[in-house]
């Protein structure tokens, strides 16, 4: 086992909402080294967002993050030679970087024309408790609900 856990690091807000878990996200999203480009893209999403919605795009996508985020998981545990789905509860920073994972994850798989349109669309059907990632944090909860029988075996 681990003597020590590892520090965790300090993320800068970003530079227009003053946010770290934008931050948190823009990180989470961009490929190869191109950062500005995944800034760019989350910016101009928020546009895109603020033109449809006409309120606070920031606001707009902390709710789409709330709405996605998942209390409960379910994790595979071996007893007896049975595998069992066990549920248990999430740490509060899974929670989050769970929630925005499955937010990129969707906006990239909706169809639309260019990321920056995919990300507005998820995040604002997401704030309105529908889309794709909302649905997936639904499946897991069902899925930790239906295998509530098997939570005494926590260990």
């Amino acid at each position: 086992m681990r003597k020590s856990k590892p520090k965790k690091r300090i993320i800068d807000p970003d530079p227009r909402f003053g946010d770290t878990l934008v931050t948190q996200f823009i990180n989470n999203m961009f490929y190869g080294g191109k950062k500005s480009v995944a800034y760019n893209i989350f910016y101009e999403a928020m546009d895109m967002v603020e033109a449809k919605m006409t309120e606070n795009p920031h606001e707009v996508w902390k709710r789409a993050i709330n709405n996605v985020m998942p209390h409960i998981e379910v994790k595979p545990k071996r007893i007896g030679g049975a595998t069992f789905q066990i549920p248990q509860e999430m740490r509060p920073a899974r929670k989050i970087s769970t929630a925005i994972k499955w937010l990129i994850k969707y906006s990239r798989a909706r169809a639309g024309k260019g990321m920056a349109d995919k990300l507005a669309n998820e995040v604002i059907s997401a704030s309105k408790n529908e889309g794709a990632a909302v649905k997936k944090r639904e499946d897991t909860h069902k899925m930790a609900e239906s295998n509530r029988a098997f939570a005494h075996f926590k260990s």
